[in-house]
């Protein structure tokens, strides 16, 4: 779980950098008409909505998760993470392996984790 939050805050770091180095730095460029050749650069917001969208993200899941208390374990947690995030997010995995022993990866900025 640590290693998760390590991985989002990262997330979080690099769309805040990312924003501000060169979406708002280039749109300032165009804006006082200096010449620029526009960098591109992947937009993360879809990782950070696999991980912390209302109703949908991870860490909403495991919110609710643990409002169930007693009723709530490992197995129901990743249950509700694959039918929520298996559905066409290309950030999220989950082979037939990885779902047998509970697992999941997510496709980060730096790499699959």
């Amino acid at each position: 779980f640590e290693q998760f939050c390590i991985n989002y805050c990262n997330e979080s770091l690099q769309q805040q950098f990312n924003r501000f180095v060169f979406k708002l730095e280039q749109q300032e460029y165009i804006r006082e008409g200096i010449r620029w050749d526009m960098i591109e650069f992947q937009d993360n917001q879809d990782t950070l909505d696999l991980i912390e969208k209302k109703h949908a993200g991870i860490l909403t899941i495991l919110d609710e998760q643990c409002r169930l208390g007693m009723r709530c374990n490992d197995k129901t947690f990743v249950s509700a993470v694959y039918s929520k995030c298996m559905n066409g997010n290309t950030r999220f995995g989950a082979d037939r392996k990885q779902q047998s022993h509970g697992k999941f990866t997510i496709r980060h900025y730096a790499g699959v984790v």
